[in-house]
């Protein structure tokens, strides 16, 4: 079996919190490779894609106002095939990595469904959630492990938090001060 290089860092955007029946419409990822020389991460491939809902009238009005969602912001967002074959194409063989994974994860798993689109992921993922709690010796405070906690713990600047691409990038960093320690 070939040893696995991508790292796929993913953050999804919805409009409530249950994949079956609302939807995905944002979705960040940015596609690492390590390099053995420098022992870094190096971004390979970006992807900020704001998709078309199919059923707005479904939506949690709360996840929309967290989310920012504007009609008017999404005028040339894609389609959600599109979307995901594009995720498909930059991620296949990758390792997904997110914080909340379970979350993300179910989305994704029922957007690809939903498309038609195969999910070529490698089936290993790495939850940011879990590993925080690894390495920081399992602190009794689960809010301590949420997204907005550890960037400030870590001085990880989120420019546009419940942005997925904001998010994604907060991720990539806090994954990187995680493994330092």
């Amino acid at each position: 079996m070939a040893s696995v290089k991508k790292l796929v860092f993913i953050d999804t955007e919805t409009t409530g919190l249950n994949p079956d029946t609302h939807e995905i419409i944002e979705l960040g990822a940015i596609i690492a490779e390590y390099d053995p020389e420098t022992k870094q991460l190096v971004e390979k491939e970006i992807i900020d894609l704001k998709i078309k809902p199919e059923h707005i009238e479904t939506a949690d009005a709360v996840a929309l106002r967290i989310n920012g969602y504007d009609p008017a912001d999404w005028i040339f967002a894609v389609d959600l095939k599109s979307a995901m074959q594009k995720l498909q194409k930059a991620s296949e063989g990758g390792i997904m990595i997110a914080h909340n994974m379970a979350f993300d994860y179910l989305f994704l798993e029922h957007s690809f469904r939903k498309a038609g689109v195969e999910n070529k992921m490698h089936y290993h993922k790495i939850d940011t959630i879990s590993v925080a709690f690894a390495k920081l010796g399992g602190v009794d405070d689960i809010g301590k492990y949420s997204m907005y906690a550890l960037c400030d713990r870590f001085g990880i600047k989120n420019q546009k938090a419940h942005s997925a691409y904001s998010d994604t990038r907060a991720l990539f960093e806090l994954f990187q001060k995680l493994m330092s320690l």
